[in-house]
């Protein structure tokens, strides 16, 4: 996915949930955005997860056959929305996209950040020849997987969440801080934020 024009990426949605002032910093001022302990943990994770779900049979899932693909990109410029999926399990008539996450609970920004997995794939199989319904959020520390049904009001959420981030970008115009200041204790962008 080279070479393309400016999208977001579907990981900033989770960000933009979590605190639209991250995605602010993120696209406003790029190139910031330092790598803590904790990121680095993550990706460890993730890559081990990536290399132990190759032994495992899909019961995990519900499932008794499909094939499974990693690390798969997904791009749609109506969405400005690019991504890569952890892992696509593929049946004769779904596609299922599944998440990892370094948490022991699913989260509203986690599965934001699926739905929008799902409706990537979902536009690059423009004939719909494979249903996307759900998905799942592998919680790594807990080895479970939780399916997230693609509902209406998340499909919703999904399309004002996207709305959203277009304006921070367009008006480049710093958001409201969060409403959970707890939570910026452990933020990266914590000394950007004059006002908490």
């Amino acid at each position: 996915m080279e070479n393309l024009p400016f999208t977001f990426r579907v990981i900033d949605l989770k960000q933009y949930v979590y605190c639209p002032r991250i995605l602010y910093y993120q696209t406003v001022l790029p190139r910031i955005r330092p790598v803590t302990y904790k990121m680095e943990a993550g990706i460890a994770a993730h890559q081990a997860a990536a290399g132990r779900e190759k032994r495992r049979s899909l019961r995990t899932y519900g499932l008794t056959d499909g094939r499974r693909a990693f690390n798969v990109p997904v791009y749609n410029p109506d969405l400005l929305l690019s991504g890569e999926i952890d892992m696509v399990i593929e049946t004769a008539v779904t596609l299922i996209p599944v998440d990892y996450k370094q948490a022991k609970k699913v989260g509203k920004h986690h599965k934001l950040q699926l739905m929008a997995y799902g409706r990537l794939l979902e536009l690059a199989d423009p004939q719909e020849t494979r249903l996307v319904k759900q998905g799942f959020i592998y919680l790594i520390p807990t080895r479970k997987a939780v399916a997230v049904r693609f509902t209406k009001p998340l499909r919703r959420q999904l399309a004002n969440a996207l709305t959203g981030m277009r304006q921070i970008a367009q008006r480049q115009q710093i958001p409201a801080p969060t409403a959970r200041p707890a939570q910026c204790v452990d933020c990266e962008f914590r000394r950007f934020c004059n006002d908490l």
